[in-house]
């Protein structure tokens, strides 16, 4: 900026003092006016560049500040937003299944005259005359947990019936409760719980076992006339080891058939008249189960992954069955049994076997009215389950004499029954089980006698959503 000051001084010595010389011209005013403002803009320039610039460096053992554009390339983190608290409604899930049947005769007692037994099934009304396709099951299921240590389990079915609408006509397609509980984890490790409300009764290793991953098509008659439709209301408490929680995972893991955590140890206490039934006496129904998995590795090379399964089950009850001719039984019947049952999970062969004895209502028809007779019978089954297969054909037998407490006059059930079967399941959503069955059976009504036979081809597809 000097050089401009200097330059300005020079201009104004050049002009002639106007007493040594001849008055300038306004020409030559004018250009000296010129020249003066051209000095003066550009000393202005100057200045404002020299404010602009940034100031030299300066040693100095503090950081030079940033400088606006390293300011701008800094990000700066937005405040924490809290996290939204999950609603108790966001933990349940929502799953069910579909079972679509046809079964058609080969051979047999399809009818019967009156007082003779047709051959029929306490398990599947599509065995019968003119039947075709029918719907066994309707399954959905919400569950979930609503806190850490509570969780719900509802399950209705749409696939029940309703009799005597016209003339005895069955109406299919009904909803009914079939779960309808609340366990309470008493530990933080979930080890032990308390189960209220209607639920499965710990009687018997297929009974537990869902429908959905049963491999047969039916429970046999023997376990099941335990707990037919296998649930009460009532209260019960489970618990499970951590051992055998970590031996049912891994067979979980690998595809097997479980019959589902309801603990390796169970006490329970039932009205005991049944599913969906009221409460007819001040008696309950008092359940113990006890069932535990043993891994064979130690036995060799040939026994590697491999488990046995054992155990056994007590129930005692009094139970007062329904009436042919309407209402309850005035008196209550004994109901007791005992079961034992052992499954060796199929790695590729496996084997299933399960027995009860004991005592319950039976129609006697020397007597003409129900008293409590002896039962006994159960089942013994084979599978295969090749790695990487789609398909597991099996075979089983099974063999029941005693009552069928959830029918009118606790009908007597005589059966004996061979069925091989197999599953296939193309995609996970799907499976179709095809199966042949030679059954003997006594039809479970009082006013029918003699044991029908006959041969029939069952066929069902599952899918599960």
């Amino acid at each position: 900026m000097g050089h401009h000051m200097l330059r300005a001084a020079a201009l104004m010595a050049v002009a002639p003092a106007p007493a040594m010389a001849q008055a300038p011209s306004i020409a030559d005013l004018q250009r000296q006016i010129d020249e003066l403002k051209a000095v003066i803009a550009e000393m202005k320039a100057a200045r404002t560049a020299v404010a602009a610039a940034p100031s030299p460096p300066v040693a100095s053992p503090v950081a030079p500040a940033p400088t606006p554009a390293q300011v701008a390339q800094v990000s700066v983190p937005a405040p924490a937003t809290p996290p939204k608290k999950e609603a108790w409604y966001d933990r349940l899930t929502l799953r069910g299944y579909t079972q679509l049947r046809f079964s058609e005769f080969l051979s047999g007692d399809r009818t019967a005259p009156a007082g003779v037994s047709r051959l029929r099934s306490v398990h599947d009304s599509g065995i019968g005359d003119g039947t075709n396709l029918t719907l066994r099951r309707v399954r959905l299921v919400l569950q979930g947990d609503i806190s850490d240590d509570v969780s719900l389990y509802l399950q209705p079915d749409f696939a029940t019936n309703v009799s005597n609408q016209t003339a005895g006509e069955r109406r299919e397609g009904f909803g009914q409760l079939r779960d309808a509980y609340v366990d309470a984890f008493l530990d933080d490790a979930h080890r032990f719980r308390l189960r209220f409300g209607q639920s499965k009764v710990p009687y018997g290793w297929e009974n537990m076992q869902s429908s959905s991953n049963r491999l047969t098509l039916d429970r046999s008659d023997a376990i099941n006339s335990a707990v037919p439709g296998e649930r009460d209301l009532g209260i019960v408490a489970y618990y499970t080891p951590t051992r055998v929680d970590r031996v049912w995972k891994r067979l979980a893991d690998d595809g097997q058939k479980l019959f589902g955590n309801y603990g390796a140890f169970a006490l329970a206490l039932y009205n005991g008249q049944g599913i969906n039934r009221t409460e007819t006496n001040d008696s309950l129904m008092t359940v113990a189960m006890a069932t535990w998995p043993f891994e064979l590795d130690a036995l060799g090379d040939g026994f590697a992954g491999q488990v046995l399964e054992v155990g056994a089950a007590g129930l005692r009850n009094r139970i007062n069955p329904e009436l042919g001719s309407g209402g309850t039984s005035d008196v209550s019947f004994a109901d007791e049994r005992f079961g034992i049952h052992a499954i060796l999970y199929p790695q590729p062969l496996g084997f299933q076997a399960e027995w009860n004895w004991g005592r319950g209502p039976e129609y006697d028809r020397a007597q003409g009215r129900i008293v409590t007779g002896p039962l006994n019978g159960g089942y013994v089954q084979s599978m295969l389950r090749l790695p990487g297969s789609k398909l597991m054909p099996y075979g089983r037998w099974q063999h029941y004499r005693g009552g069928w407490k959830a029918l009118p006059d606790a009908p007597r059930l005589e059966t004996d029954e061979f069925e091989i079967g197999l599953e296939w399941q193309p995609v996970p959503p799907l499976e179709l089980t095809v199966a042949f069955a030679r059954m003997h059976r006594l039809e479970a009504d009082p006013d029918r006698e003699g044991r029908a036979e006959g041969n029939l081809i069952r066929t069902q597809l599952q899918w599960n959503y």
